[in-house]
């Protein structure tokens, strides 16, 4: 794999969005790799909408994307040790109005539902809304 080199300011552009944020934090917290249906019953955001974050992610070099069949399996990439102790700021981020917690506690619900390690049943967003009321 090739090391896509961006500039610092990139990596911080990408992670001023909060959906970009939740995103990063939920796959550094649980070291998994996860396709556009696991994050959109995760975070309870349209798949346009975090279609359009992930690729910004990929950008900054932050992601990384392996199709596999239809699906696309989003990992990060934790280059180097400025991106290391990033993540791990990341991590440590307070959550004051639970909303890490509630994105982790789906995201486990979630891969509860792949089938030999990978997802195999796409989007399933209403079981998750249901969940979160």
């Amino acid at each position: 794999m090739q090391l896509i080199h961006v500039p610092m300011e990139s990596l911080f552009q990408a992670l001023a969005d909060p959906t970009r944020l939740r995103i990063v934090r939920l796959l550094a917290i649980t070291g998994e790799e996860t396709c556009l249906c696991e994050l959109v019953d995760s975070l309870l955001e349209t798949q346009y909408n975090l279609s359009r974050h992930l690729k910004t992610l990929r950008q900054a070099g932050l992601l990384t994307a392996e199709k596999d069949g239809r699906w696309v399996y989003h990992r990060l990439l934790a280059e180097g040790p400025h991106v290391a102790h990033l993540l791990e700021a990341i991590r440590a981020l307070p959550d004051r109005n639970r909303v890490y917690a509630a994105d982790l506690k789906r995201f486990r619900k979630r891969l509860c539902l792949r089938e030999g390690g990978r997802c195999r049943v796409g989007i399933v967003t209403e079981n998750f809304k249901a969940a979160a009321s």
